[in-house]
């Protein structure tokens, strides 16, 4: 989610988010008018969302669901996926520390404050880090928590790229394009000597899935192993059309698939039961809220944005046995539209969740 060099927020947003979380006041209160201005905002782009709800494992509502939409970090679900699995079939240890030297490769910080710096705040006020290293489960946190995508590409080299593209078969998904690491992407949006910023663009429309991949791999591979290659990185070439068209091809899929994967989740299917509760550690941490856990037995989310896209997934099963599912994908968007859906968002689902009259007018 970090500004200009990972997926974009601001440091307010992580402020608010965790005091959101992890406050005794973590619940939505009820705000009509930000929830209306979210619905209003689909209502009025049709074209830019796509959209899909589902109540008791009935839908509710849709707009564009089977349309492909960039995920921006949403993605990352499935590398949470992988780590749970891996960690109950014992092939990875949670528990087990890692350097954040060897995270911090992958990082490509912002000249403002970024979701790194605030995740590492974080980790200093719980006394995570320990002779300069931290838990692989507080890493998987910090990927979902703040939007910590030097730890994804992380997470995903350690765990294996193909192991976390094989979960878009597990989960039956219908449309995904290809995972790659985000860091290693970013270098092919350089420019090389006497190429222009146009004749850059036409060229990597020429690129096939495959190759725009494996041109990102490879970059993180020297990334990983090449102390002096991240200094080569040169961010006044990263321009906003170049942004823009990174935003575009970052791994995407669709609401409803997406949705299928939270409802899965949700119901406590298709995985080892074990797996649920690294589950519940990684993806399920609003949960450490004391207002979360008088009301949900239990609740995930991912949200992942980019200067042009907004997305976010969640679901939960409350204490009364209601289950929801949901995923709101919105895509060629301006910088001041994704700051207010990251606004509008939580009191939308608060009214979404707790109230009928305005559930019932949620159509598109």
């Amino acid at each position: 989610m970090a500004n200009i060099l990972y997926l974009r927020t601001t440091a307010a947003k992580f402020v608010f988010l965790y005091f959101l979380l992890f406050s005794n006041h973590a619940q939505a209160q009820l705000e009509p008018a930000l929830a209306d201005s979210f619905l209003t905002f689909i209502k009025a782009n049709p074209t830019r969302a796509s959209v899909y709800i589902s109540r008791n494992d009935t839908m509710i509502a849709h707009l564009n669901e089977n349309k492909l939409m960039p995920l921006a970090s949403t993605f990352e679900i499935l590398v949470a996926v992988e780590f749970a699995q891996q960690s109950t079939h014992e092939m990875i240890n949670e528990n087990a520390y890692a350097s954040l030297e060897d995270l911090e490769k992958f990082d490509m910080p912002d000249s403002t404050n970024n979701a790194d710096s605030l995740w590492r705040a974080y980790l200093k006020s719980h006394n995570e880090i320990k002779n300069g290293s931290v838990k692989l489960v507080d890493i998987a946190r910090g990927m979902m928590m703040f939007g910590c995508n030097a730890n994804a590409d992380f997470l995903m080299d350690r765990l294996g790229f193909d192991n976390v593209k094989d979960n878009i078969t597990l989960f039956k998904l219908k449309q995904h394009t290809a995972i790659f690491p985000l860091a290693g992407s970013m270098f092919i949006y350089q420019l090389p000597k006497k190429m222009t910023e146009d004749k850059l663009i036409k060229s990597l429309n020429k690129y096939s899935d495959k190759k725009y991949s494996m041109d990102a791999y490879y970059n993180h591979v020297d990334l990983k192993e090449d102390t002096s290659f991240k200094a080569t990185f040169k961010p006044e070439q990263f321009t906003p059309n170049l942004k823009r068209m990174w935003s575009e091809k970052l791994p995407a899929s669709t609401a409803k698939d997406y949705a299928d994967i939270a409802q899965v989740l949700n119901n406590r299917e298709l995985l080892d039961e074990d797996a649920f509760f690294p589950i519940g550690e990684v993806i399920e941490y609003p949960m450490e809220s004391k207002a979360y856990q008088a009301k949900y037995k239990h609740y995930g989310a991912k949200t992942g944005t980019t200067s042009s896209v907004f997305t976010h997934v969640f679901y939960f099963t409350a204490k009364d046995g209601t289950k929801m599912n949901a995923a709101f994908f919105f895509n060629n968007l301006w910088s001041t539209e994704v700051k207010r859906l990251e606004e509008w968002i939580a009191p939308f689902k608060e009214q979404l969740i707790t109230d009928p009259t305005f559930r019932s007018g949620v159509r598109f």
